[in-house]
């Protein structure tokens, strides 16, 4: 199994990002998928899933503003960041799984996400 990110960087206040995040050696089409955050000195804090018949749950930090979405013929998952402030300047990860389980999925290495004030 491999997941690797990308998508991340310097974004100011109120910007905009997508994060990729492209999967392979296993049967994307069927896996859940959920985009999770570490910032220094913070709990790893979960993001986003994604699942099998599309439905999408978010956090309540990231509500309204940040949407996933996945390509099944691609096996890539996306994160599209809007109206990004300072504190989701993070490393962001994909995983494998869902809300309840992705903890214990497989991980990709992440990417950087920092905005600027």
């Amino acid at each position: 199994v491999q997941l690797v990110e990308s998508g991340g960087g310097l974004v100011r206040f109120g910007g905009s990002l997508r994060l990729s995040c492209a999967a392979s050696g296993f049967m994307f089409d069927i896996a859940a998928m959920t985009w999770a955050r570490r910032t220094p000195g913070k709990a790893l804090e979960w993001v986003s899933s994604i699942y099998v018949d599309g439905s999408t749950k978010y956090a309540d930090s990231i509500k309204g503003r940040f949407s996933i979405s996945r390509d099944n013929a691609k096996n890539i998952v996306y994160l599209e960041m809007n109206s990004l402030k300072p504190e989701d300047t993070a490393v962001y990860y994909c995983a494998t799984g869902g809300y309840s389980d992705y903890t214990e999925g497989f991980w990709g290495e992440g990417t950087q996400v920092t905005v600027s004030s």
